[in-house]
């Protein structure tokens, strides 16, 4: 007899812990569709970053160098997760779309968006082969134009305002803000001191104020002027680099500027990936070697 309620007592301990267990991952699970994830992948000398709404929609925006991305995704979506919303191209150059090939090869994908630059190699035309091959929806990124992801979560298209197809590929970049309630991330791309005067002089300051900024071109001093970043005057900004990268980024000069500004730095080259996660009050971050 005791042994038969030594028997019934550990099954109740165990439905009991499978109950826990449960209600544990429905409340995490919960939890996780009231923020907005931001992830910087760490993809060497190239840009990467992963945008899920609250609601679940996920959007790439640039995909790195080839072969460097897929294990990178695999930190941020679930390995039964083989569909992503939209990809945003900031600009046709290999560090931002070699990667992108590798993903729709893996991955179901529903739009692109693109500056309208162009470039003749030839990873850019294997690009534009596969995308027509999966049937995927081409768009021209516009000012003006916002993207809805779910659940209170926007990205505005700042730039191009124009026709930039006969524009060198950094000057064309898109350039966009991500917002969630009081969380926002100004999203440059490669985009040039150009680039930015010409954001500055359409948007007013609040237009542009931003709680991170991602960094231009991987720091270098090409981008992120005095007057772009005082005026965006984030508490934070994103460098994507890759580690003794040939260019010297992120330069000195991207760096005082955003020393003498107080912004808060963080790099792929000595945090490896970068998290984060906000409830739509303040963001959290986290790091992944």
């Amino acid at each position: 007899m005791f042994e038969n309620c030594k028997k019934y007592f550990l099954l109740f301990l165990a439905v009991l812990l499978l109950i826990a267990n449960i209600y544990l991952f429905y409340f995490d699970w919960q939890s996780s569709q009231r923020k907005l994830t931001f992830a910087m992948l760490d993809v060497g000398q190239g840009d990467a970053l992963f945008v899920e709404s609250p609601t679940g929609t996920q959007i790439l925006i640039d995909g790195g160098p080839p072969r460097k991305i897929l294990s990178q995704l695999s930190r941020v979506m679930s390995p039964f997760d083989r569909s992503i919303d939209a990809f945003i191209i900031t600009n046709p150059d290999a560090d931002h779309i070699g990667g992108f090939l590798d993903v729709l090869k893996t991955y179901k994908v529903d739009e692109v968006f693109e500056p309208g630059t162009l470039t003749d190699s030839k990873t850019y035309q294997s690009l534009k082969d596969q995308m027509k091959k999966n049937n995927v929806k081409d768009f021209l990124a516009k000012r003006g134009m916002r993207l809805d992801v779910g659940g209170g979560a926007f990205i505005d298209i700042l730039f191009p305002d124009r026709d930039v197809s006969s524009w060198a590929t950094n000057d064309g970049s898109v350039v966009a803000r991500l917002s969630y309630g009081d969380t926002s991330i100004m999203l440059t791309g490669d985009a040039t001191v150009k680039t930015e005067n010409i954001i500055l002089g359409e948007n007013s300051s609040a237009k542009l104020h931003s709680t991170i900024l991602k960094v231009g071109h991987h720091g270098s001093r090409t981008s992120s002027s005095f007057d772009f970043v005082k005026t965006v005057s984030p508490t934070y900004a994103l460098i994507s680099d890759g580690k003794d990268n040939k260019y010297g980024h992120p330069h000195k000069e991207t760096l005082d500027t955003l020393t003498s500004l107080g912004v808060k730095i963080f790099r792929t080259d000595i945090l490896g990936t970068i998290f984060m996660k906000s409830d739509g009050i303040k963001p959290i971050f986290s790091f992944k070697n």
